[in-house]
């Protein structure tokens, strides 16, 4: 019996991981992860989740769920135990936690405060005409609020991914964009009147139902979002018409655009393309004022040699004035998304990014 225990309290050792399963592990995302779940599911399970999922997510995955396919068992077999052991470490405490907060919140602040604070803290309870336009191409969704009230046309541009809503204002009257933008950055909340309207038109083209709620869309940060993937010619065009309108709105949105500093989170192959597109001269006085992090990001792709003659050279230029660097970072920033239009480099926050 002793043996038996003995036995008994040996631990069970996997037999260790081979070089090319720690391989085909290592390649795989977090999104080839789910779509082997998925996979596993079976069909009317995967199509139940699937439902709660946006259009962009929805293409990740299908995407994803053709492309691990040939993915070999034993990989199989441990994203499922990944899984498991995931979920073991999951509480029930979430379940029905939304209509629970929805029922304490409309009974505490009413219906239409109460909307107006699940707005921001739930984003999924926007309408289901919001929702549909998730699914809409740019043009159609261009042709649909055409006619419309820019007002009407801000709000549907706020809800939207901000790529796409970039696309339907490229196809809107160019004399109707600048406004528009104007209206979209100086969105806070949208109240049931407007929400009625928008449900109005909504109901026209999908015979959908109405629903007035006071919802959260837009401001500044969402306005900047948009032009950081309008064409650069455009850009002009539509940020002098906002200034036309109101000038120190238009400096709020360019100060929430893509900036200099935002390189930092560029990957390294665009930072080398851009380094090959700009002078060194105006490299290192942008670099002057910029965040460390930037700094660092563009010295790591250089070669040592060429490290330290660059910050001999940088140290030797003195004091500069801050507006020529703002001026050097602009000159820079501008090059980037030309070539990022292009299709030369990939700016991470403009649509470029990769899953």
């Amino acid at each position: 019996m002793a043996e038996n225990q003995a036995k008994q309290s040996v631990p069970f050792e996997e037999p260790p991981m081979s070089e090319a399963l720690r391989d085909e592990l290592s390649r795989m995302t977090s999104t080839d992860r789910s779509a082997v779940i998925m996979l596993l599911l079976g069909e009317q399970q995967a199509a139940d989740i699937i439902r709660y999922l946006n259009p962009r997510e929805v293409q990740a995955l299908g995407s994803a769920m053709v492309g691990v396919a040939d993915l070999s068992q034993e990989a199989v077999n441990i994203v499922l135990d990944e899984f498991v052991a995931t979920i073991k470490k999951q509480t029930s405490l979430g379940l029905g936690t939304g209509d629970y907060v929805e029922k304490v919140l409309n009974r505490a602040l009413g219906a239409d405060k109460a909307a107006t604070v699940l707005g921001r803290i739930m984003p999924g309870s926007s309408s289901k005409g919001l929702e549909i336009l998730r699914w809409m191409d740019a043009r159609s969704i261009a042709d649909m609020i055409r006619e419309e009230h820019p007002q009407v046309a801000a709000i549907i541009l706020s809800v939207l991914e901000y790529d796409v809503a970039a696309d339907v204002l490229n196809y809107l009257p160019a004399e109707n964009r600048p406004e528009i933008m104007q209206r979209v950055a100086s969105l806070e909340t949208v109240q049931p009147s407007a929400m009625d309207e928008l449900e109005g038109i909504m109901k026209q083209q999908f015979s959908s139902s109405s629903s007035a709620k006071s919802s959260s869309f837009g401001g500044v940060s969402t306005a900047a979002k948009i032009m950081n993937f309008i064409k650069v010619d455009l850009e002009t065009a539509i940020m002098s018409g906002v200034a036309g309108l109101d000038e120190e709105l238009a400096l709020k949105i360019q100060d929430n655009m893509f900036t200099f500093d935002n390189l930092a989170g560029v990957d390294n192959r665009a930072i080398q393309v851009l380094m090959r597109n700009i002078e060194s001269d105006m490299l290192m006085t942008a670099l002057k004022g910029a965040d460390e992090e930037v700094r660092t990001k563009f010295l790591d792709n250089m070669s040592q040699r060429a490290r330290i003659m660059f910050l001999d050279d940088m140290e030797s230029k003195g004091p500069i004035r801050i507006t020529d660097v703002e001026e050097a970072q602009k000159t820079i920033m501008r090059l980037a998304r030309v070539l990022s239009d292009a299709g030369e480099l990939v700016l991470a926050g403009r649509g470029d990014d990769f899953v």
